[in-house]
């Protein structure tokens, strides 16, 4: 059985969902939200010690402003409800991405990283205005300026995810198979689950079976 340290995951289908069922993207931003909790609460039970969500991308800035506008809303509002108890839990949240949103929505991000910094049941880390490829390159420009040797040691200090292990396992829903620069340099090893079902339909079952299905799978890592 592979052990299994660290799972993210690409919420993708939220919008398509919610024109589906509600006529609304938003809709389907905010049904997403009761599946985080719920594979937040699975993921401790299989005691996975990290959980990586991609919450905003740097492409996302693209979309409609309303529905960025609501995006951060619901982020606003699940920071101020729904920290307490996340701390009560003895979760641990990081934000990996650049922070350049409104000076509320940074202050609420940085209270919640100091709140919980010290719990560790489990650390959830919320991928916000994050780019893989603007982080490999950040992480290359403060490695030259230190002056440092390029290799993935040096490399691996400077990005946002140091001293967080690689994924083991990523997950996609919403029957997309790209990574969407997600993770690039992280997800080298990674075992890739491609799933149908769109995020606010992925349950406790699908989630199971996928990490089942990891524990029996035979990694080689390059050996025979």
């Amino acid at each position: 059985m592979n052990p299994l340290n660290h799972v993210a995951i690409i919420m993708d289908g939220n919008g398509r969902w919610g024109l589906k069922h509600k006529n609304s993207r938003n809709a389907g931003h905010k049904a997403g939200l009761n599946t985080v909790e719920s594979i937040i609460k699975q993921s401790i039970k299989n005691k996975i010690k990290y959980l990586t969500l991609f919450a905003f991308s740097t492409e996302n800035w693209k979309r409609p402003k309303k529905e960025i506008n609501y995006l951060f809303n619901l982020l606003e509002n699940f920071l101020i409800n729904k920290i307490d108890d996340l701390h009560k839990q003895n979760i641990k949240v990081k934000i990996i991405g650049s922070k350049n949103f409104s000076k509320k929505l940074n202050l609420l991000l940085n209270s919640a990283e100091k709140k919980t910094s010290k719990n560790s049941k489990i650390q959830i880390n919320l991928a916000l205005n994050y780019g893989a490829k603007f982080e490999l390159i950040s992480a290359i420009k403060k490695l030259q300026k230190n002056k440092d040797k390029i290799d993935e040691k040096n490399i691996e200090k400077f990005l946002y995810t140091k001293n967080i292990p690689d994924p083991d396992l990523m997950i996609r829903t919403g029957n997309t198979k790209r990574l969407s620069n997600f993770l690039l340099w992280q997800l080298a090893y990674a075992e890739i689950f491609f799933e149908k079902k769109m995020w606010p339909d992925f349950n406790d079952k699908d989630y199971l079976k996928i990490i089942n299905d990891y524990k029996n799978l035979k990694r080689n890592f390059g050996k025979i």
